[in-house]
Formats: structure tokens, C-alpha cells, sequence
């Protein structure tokens, strides 16, 4: 397809044809799974050009195409999803990795060196809050928390005192406790400390809400990140990540994807491609599902709290947030059962139809335990701070009928 045409096309169009011609591929109309580990040069000069695009030794030509060279590197199934998943976002470039986590810490790897520091909102993914925390120290880099919904003031005094601060990461909403942080607040941040060869730049993890309900790029994010095992793969059967920005930065990135071998697999991008065309129909179901279940939850006597995206108990703050920097409000719900771990146990256990399993954004409704399942690396007082509480459930809303997932609740609840 054209580009011109292409750029002119919505979203939910573009992710069904573009980054695929049918007659390069015998006429199929569903691209093929290129299972190959190698590719083959038609001449030397191909090779040579094809190796100096990928080391970096010569950029690439306005409109020139990489030839292919080896899986590790490039693949057509991986250059597929990453034509395409640029769609929603508005992102001029993006990789495919092994997983969100890979995704998340090459990433961060090309852009932070021994000395300098990250601050991070808290909390985030396990994952990451580990990568930050624990392993990044090790390599010299400082990984500094502050509390997810801070107001710009605490963020700026945290990169104006420490010159070392040249990321600003962001996850919004907060994994698992649903709480927004200003996006656009981090960008003013970064710009007015990028000087004298101090570059400070905004990542946001856009799991939960993107793409479809959430747009960084137009907040100021420089890099967006996902694990697109959840909502993008979206049927539990795929672990990959994204990382999608300008393609500066993403041609920065894809270096040390290249040598650290983080990228996917044909296979999985495959399956991931399958799963673009449904990705907007899955999630505008699943948020509607959630907001069922929400209206059930709240309110509901032995619930303490609900966090979800805009509810009235999140707070005015949070509330114009989700006004201003959301387009929807998701299928990731937190609430707080009265009492503790035990009471939280016993509803876990009470329920049928919900799967008790980690993970989120697949077909089928998943529950867990934050504090002693994803978030169980931090201690309790950094669960504590960070808003996690032993009484604190974490739902991923599927697509099964709403009705049934209230019902299954209900008894749940009734059982404590």
C-alpha cells in the first residue's frame, strides 16, 4: 500500500493492510509465518549495505528499506506488528521484543549510563520496580521512586536538585493501584532541565489503557512502552513487549535489541498480527464489562475502596486527570475487600468464573493478589507507600457476559 494512502487512513484500516503486499507472498491475503533464521543477499553489495543499516556504520536512506539479514535482527512477521501498531499512538517507529520486560529494560539501557539516575512513579509493574530498585544499582544506576499522582512541584524538585536524573518513568495508570500521574506535567519537567548536554526524557508505560484509551505521544512521551502479552496479544497465549517513539530514538533503541537478542519471535508476531484487528473491539467490550462491574463493587458494604480510572472515591485530582489524559477509563479495577489477607484469600478463592492468575488484557477475566503475587518483591513498607495493602485485589475484565462476573462476585462477597 502507498504511504501517502496509508497516513490517510484511520487506525482500525491502517492495522488490517498496511506492512503487507499479498503478491509478495504468492497472493495470500493473511501474511505467512516467516519461520527462517536466515536470509539470503541477491548480491554482495546488499549484504554489505544491509550490515551497515544494522551496525549503525552508515544510516539509512530517506525511504530506504533495510534488506533482511537475520531473525535476531529483523524478521517480516516482526516488521508487520511494527509497521502497524504505530497506528493508534501516532508514533513514527517501534520494536517488537521478547517480552514487555525486555522491551522496558533495552530500552532503558540505551539511554541511562553508570551515574545517571531514574525517578520512577510508584508503583509499577514488579518487574520493573526490581529493574529500578535492585538490579540497575548494580550497574551504577540510580533508580529514585516518588509516589504515583504527585503533583508536578514533586517531580520537578526531584530532577532540578539531582543533576544525575535523565528519565522520568512513568506508569499511568499505577499497576495495580490504578492512580494517574500527569504526563504532560513530566514533559514540562524534562524540557526545562534538557541543557548543556543534560538530555532528560519521558517514558510511559501505556499497558493498562493503551492504545486505545490513552495517548502519551500527545502528553509529551518521548518513548511509550507495552507488554504486549495483555491487551495487544490479548488472548493469553503470546509474551512480548513494544517500545515505540520517534525514529531517532527508536533507531538508538533497536541497536542494543540487536546485539542484547531481544528480539521476538515469527511465530509471535504471527499471532500478535492476528490479534491487532480485534485489539479496539476487545478492549471497548471489556472496559464496558468493567464498568458493570465497578457500578456493582462500589458502594457494596463489605468493599472498602474501588480504584478505577475517574470514579468520585479516586479523588477531584485524579478525576480531572482521567479527564484530561484519558479517552477512556479501561478493564484494570483494584478494590479493597473489608479486612486483610485472610478476607482477601477467602474472595479468591470463593470465585469461579474469575481465573486466579497474574497477567491482564486477555479474553478472560483474571484476578490476584498484589501483595503477595506481582508486588511481593517489595518489602511492606514500600507496598505500604506505594498504596498496596494486604485487603487490595487487582481484576482484569474479560469478555464473558457481565451478568454471570457480577453474580460470581456476588457470591464471593457473600462468603466473607
Amino acid at each position: 500500500m502507498p504511504d501517502d494512502l496509508s497516513r490517510s487512513l484511520r487506525p482500525q484500516t491502517q492495522i488490517m493492510t498496511k506492512g503487507y503486499d499479498p503478491q509478495l507472498s504468492e497472493g495470500a491475503a493473511v501474511p505467512p509465518v516467516f519461520r527462517t533464521s536466515t536470509f539470503i543477499f541477491k548480491k554482495a553489495e546488499q549484504g554489505k549495505r544491509a550490515f551497515e543499516i544494522a551496525y549503525g556504520l552508515r544510516p539509512a536512506e530517506q525511504g530506504e528499506s533495510p534488506a533482511l539479514i537475520y531473525t535476531r535482527v529483523n524478521n517480516p512477521n516482526c516488521e508487520m506488528v511494527e509497521d502497524r501498531v504505530v497506528a493508534w499512538d501516532g508514533m513514527q517507529s517501534s520494536l517488537l521484543f521478547s517480552s514487555g520486560m525486555s522491551a522496558i529494560s533495552c530500552t532503558c539501557l540505551t539511554f541511562l549510563r553508570p551515574g545517571d539516575s531514574v525517578i520512577f512513579s510508584d508503583p509499577v509493574y514488579g518487574g520493573t520496580e526490581y529493574l529500578f530498585r535492585h538490579l540497575l544499582p548494580e550497574f551504577g544506576i540510580t533508580g529514585r521512586p516518588f509516589p504515583a499522582g504527585s503533583r508536578e512541584g514533586v517531580m520537578e524538585e526531584l530532577v532540578a536538585s539531582d543533576p544525575t536524573v535523565k528519565l522520568i518513568y512513568l506508569e499511568s495508570p499505577a499497576n495495580p493501584t490504578n492512580v494517574l500521574t500527569d504526563i504532560g506535567a513530566a514533559r514540562r519537567i524534562a524540557d526545562r532541565h534538557s541543557r548543556g548536554g543534560r538530555q532528560v526524557r519521558v517514558f510511559v508505560d501505556n499497558t493498562f489503557m493503551g492504545p486505545i484509551f490513552s495517548r502519551p505521544r500527545k502528553l509529551g512521551a518521548d518513548v511509550i512502552l507495552y507488554s504486549a502479552t495483555k491487551f495487544i496479544g490479548g488472548h493469553s497465549d503470546v509474551v512480548a513487549g513494544i517500545a515505540m517513539g520517534s525514529r531517532e530514538v527508536i533507531d538508538q533503541v533497536r541497536a542494543m535489541r540487536t546485539i542484547l537478542g531481544a528480539n521476538s519471535d515469527p511465530d509471535t508476531a504471527w499471532l500478535i498480527l492476528r490479534s491487532l484487528g480485534t485489539l479496539q473491539l476487545r478492549m471497548e467490550k471489556q472496559q464496558e464489562n468493567a464498568r458493570r462491574l465497578v457500578a456493582f463493587l462500589d458502594g457494596h458494604p463489605k468493599v472498602e475502596r474501588v480504584a478505577y480510572p475517574g470514579l468520585r472515591g479516586m479523588g477531584e485530582y485524579q478525576a480531572k486527570l482521567a479527564q484530561t489524559q484519558l479517552e477512556g477509563t479501561g478493564s484494570l479495577i483494584s478494590f479493597e475487600v473489608r479486612g486483610g489477607e485472610r478476607e482477601a484469600f477467602r474472595l479468591l478463592d470463593s470465585l469461579r468464573l474469575f481465573h486466579l492468575a497474574v497477567s491482564l488484557g486477555g479474553i478472560e477475566s483474571l484476578i490476584e493478589h498484589p501483595a503477595t503475587m506481582t508486588h511481593s518483591d517489595m518489602t511492606r513498607e514500600e507496598r505500604q507507600a506505594a498504596g498496596i495493602g494486604d485487603n487490595m485485589i487487582r481484576v482484569s475484565i474479560g469478555l464473558e457476559d457481565p451478568g454471570d462476573l457480577i453474580e460470581d462476585m456476588r457470591r464471593a462477597l457473600e462468603a466473607l
